[in-house]
């Protein structure tokens, strides 16, 4: 993200004018159909690669007065298009302003002949639309007071301090980069900006105090430690890896003896069995304590140095698989984990410092209530029970633009969103392993994921895909299996790992460069038995995708969300034949 981008979207809004925001990657045809819908009458592109690439269509099948290049020189356009329409760049743009300004105080009478207008709390500051992984996208207008509530609030769950460093890798755009974003500056703190690419490299460098990202990017970097670990010698492999056993078992009975665990049951246990269950975890804790902490200096010391993170890592956009969750617990690196929506501004929940609960969202912010309903009967759900998820409060947007009915269906009369996700909150108990958790929101996936099988029973694929995940030969899967007998899988596998297990497992010569489909697909069959092992359903036929499912390619959500009905969709025919 350019310097520019930031500052023309805060102008725009400061000014008055609505902002609709889109990443450059997106399609032309998609860039297009939000520009028309959303009425927009001007275009800022952030380079003239950009505007070289949207020119022509937009030229032809859009309305614009005027166009803003943030970056770079009009020098560099390819085709300038309609010579009606003006082009910018944002250095003129910038100047325009200081002369206007100027001529404005010094003239008595030409300030008299402008009218200025307050912008009220409850104006929309800017259109988003949402890249959902399933459905078109759909603008949701953000008020200035939706995104004020986040700035204002957001200190209760990151208690930044003047000198700290932050490093984000999300879409410029996208509504959780843009509330950390005005937060980050609004505490005078330093925000560095990274790719994918480079994020190894400037961790290193910068050694953030904080970062700011998706589940994925968390689950690559547990998964460049587990390869570092695993390609070490013998010795230094065991030595780690007995570590962090060690480290993941202190950490579940600190937990325990710290009530700080998630429980469905709403009664309270006796107090006697609450007081043999924390002396039991404290016994265990104080005799693993001494290895936890030689781990640390020997192994996990080394690790922080590499990646910084020194405070938190804050993890949203996404679910964040339970064991790099407890992963990072034990090697001391703080997750706190979120949860949001675009059309909540978009954090509604979150883990605190103070309160973090492996496995959970946190506790609601500020202001903001959440109930627990029955999806058939819409009944209020008590602590404990799972269902679906409403929220209610000041950070809900004004409704979808131009779209009342869609709007009707999300927002109830009395202004309860649904978020459309499967969740519970943990039971209040004042003794027990709980006892410090009461009221922290666990969401579980989207109710909309949900596989019936032709049986008629329900299984969510989320947690399936989640213990898969967690073999290296596999690099990503979808579960699917809607209206089956059995589930089945589309599988990307993690090509190098495969190789070096068979090469390990003598099924092909340990100088082969390649196996063969059918041994390829065993060997991912037996890891999916092994690691999804302990639940009731298990997966099938499996189905083998070369291509992993990217942004460029149309399979993933900018926010690195596989987009479920797209892969369904793209291999439809081949799952079918996966059943027959």
């Amino acid at each position: 993200m350019s310097l520019a981008c930031g500052r023309s979207s805060l102008g725009m809004m400061a000014s008055g004018a609505i902002n609709v925001v889109r990443g450059s990657r997106s399609s032309i045809e998609e860039l297009l159909q939000i520009y028309n819908h959303s009425e927009s009458v001007a275009l800022a592109v952030d380079n003239p690669e950009m505007f070289n690439r949207i020119a022509k269509a937009f030229n032809l099948k859009a309305s614009m007065r005027f166009i803003i290049l943030l970056w770079g020189e009009k020098s560099n356009l390819v085709n300038e298009g309609n010579k009606e329409v003006p082009i910018f760049t944002f250095t003129e743009v910038i100047n325009f302003g200081k002369e206007s300004r100027r001529s404005l105080f010094e003239s008595h009478n030409a300030r008299k002949h402008y009218v200025f207008e307050a912008i009220k709390s409850d104006d929309i500051a800017t259109l988003v639309y949402t890249s959902g992984t399933t459905g078109n996208p759909k603008g949701v207008m953000l008020t200035h007071q939706n995104l004020l509530h986040q700035i204002k609030f957001y200190s209760d769950i990151v208690p930044a301090e003047v000198g700290d460093r932050f490093l984000s890798m999300l879409p410029p755009w996208h509504a959780y980069e843009r509330a950390c974003e005005y937060f980050i500056f609004s505490r005078g703190v330093d925000q560095v900006y990274t790719t994918v690419r480079n994020l190894k490299d400037d961790l290193g460098h910068y050694q953030p105090h904080y970062l700011i990202s998706v589940p994925l990017v968390y689950e690559s970097l547990y998964s460049g430690i587990q390869r570092q670990i695993s390609t070490s010698s013998l010795v230094r492999k065991l030595v780690a890896l007995t570590f962090i056993r060690v480290s993941l078992g202190y950490m579940e009975c600190k937990r325990i003896y710290e009530g700080k665990c998630l429980i469905k049951n709403q009664k309270s246990p006796s107090y006697l069995y609450a007081m043999l269950d924390w002396l039991w975890a404290r016994i265990i804790a104080t005799i693993l304590f001494p290895i936890h902490m030689l781990a640390k200096k020997l192994v996990y010391s080394k690790i922080h140095s590499a990646i910084g993170i020194s405070k938190a890592g804050i993890s949203g956009g996404g679910s964040l698989p339970s064991h790099v969750d407890k992963f990072f617990e034990a090697i001391g690196v703080k997750l706190q984990n979120g949860y949001g929506l675009t059309e909540t501004s978009p954090v509604i929940a979150a883990r605190r410092l103070s309160c973090n609960v492996i496995g959970s969202v946190g506790h609601p912010l500020k202001h903001t209530e959440f109930k627990v309903v029955d999806s058939e009967t819409g009944e209020v759900l008590p602590p404990g029970y799972k269902g679906i998820l409403k929220v209610k409060g000041p950070q809900l947007m004004k409704g979808y633009y131009k779209n009342p009915s869609a709007t009707n269906q999300v927002i109830d009369r009395d202004g309860w969103l649904n978020t459309g996700d499967i969740g519970w909150i943990v039971p209040y108990h004042s003794i027990g392993r709980s006892r410090n958790s009461g009221g922290v929101i666990v969401v579980e996936g989207r109710a909309k994921d949900t596989i019936v099988l032709s049986s008629g029973e329900n299984v969510e694929p989320g947690e399936l895909e989640e213990a898969a995940m967690r073999s290296s030969l596999i690099q990503q899967i979808v579960v699917v299996g809607q209206d089956k007998r059995r589930l089945g899988a589309v599988v990307v596998p993690n090509k190098e790992e495969v190789l070096k297990a068979a090469r390990e497992l003598s099924i092909i010569d340990s100088n082969s460069s390649d196996a063969s489909q059918e041994k390829v697909t065993s060997l991912i069959y037996n890891e999916l038995k092994t690691w999804t092992s302990e639940f009731q359903f298990q997966i099938g036929p499996i189905l083998l995708v070369n291509d992993p499912f990217t942004v460029d390619n149309g399979l993933m959500t900018p926010t690195m969300k596989v987009r479920r009905d797209r892969v369904i969709a793209q291999y439809r025919d081949q799952i079918e034949n996966l059943y027959k």
